[in-house]
C-alpha cells in the first residue's frame, strides 16, 4: 500500500507579462491547462496570475510552462521570476528522479497539443480515403 505524500502535489502561481492592456494570459492558459493530465486546479486571479495546482507524478511546472509558451502565452520575464522558476525546475525534477518519475513518462502535454491540432481547422488534413493514401 502506497503511503500518501504530500509534497507531490504542489501550488504554485505563473505570472504573465502585461504586453496588452486587454489581453487575458490567465483565463486562456486556465482554459488549456485544464484539459492537462495532472493538473487539479487552474484559477485565473487577475489577467497576469495564474493559481496553479498539479501532481508532480504526472506533470511538473517546466512542461506546463513550456506547453505555455508554445500556445504563445508570454511568461513574466523579471529577474525575481526566473530565479524561482529556475529553483522550481530544479528541486521538481530532482524529487521526480529521486522517486523514479522520469520525464517521459509524463506526455498529457503532447496529449493536449495533439488533441487541439485536431479541432483546429486548417489545410493539412487529406481528403482521400486512407488506402488510397497508402496506395501511393
Amino acid at each position: 500500500m502506497e503511503k500518501p505524500d504530500p509534497d507531490r502535489i504542489k501550488h504554485r502561481q505563473i505570472h504573465f507579462r502585461d504586453l496588452h492592456p486587454e489581453r487575458n494570459d490567465a483565463r486562456t492558459a486556465a482554459v488549456f491547462l485544464a484539459e492537462v493530465d495532472g493538473v487539479i486546479q487552474a484559477e485565473p486571479l487577475s489577467p497576469i496570475l495564474l493559481d496553479l495546482t498539479y501532481d508532480l507524478r504526472k506533470t511538473c511546472l517546466e512542461e506546463l510552462e513550456t506547453a505555455l509558451g508554445e500556445l504563445g502565452l508570454h511568461l513574466d520575464g523579471a529577474l525575481l521570476f526566473k530565479l524561482k522558476r529556475s529553483l522550481y525546475y530544479y528541486t521538481e525534477e530532482t524529487y521526480r528522479e529521486n522517486h523514479g518519475w522520469a520525464r517521459s513518462d509524463s506526455n498529457s502535454t503532447k496529449l493536449v497539443f495533439a488533441k487541439r491540432w485536431e479541432n483546429l481547422e486548417h489545410g493539412c488534413r487529406d481528403p482521400r480515403p486512407e488506402h488510397w493514401r497508402r496506395y501511393l
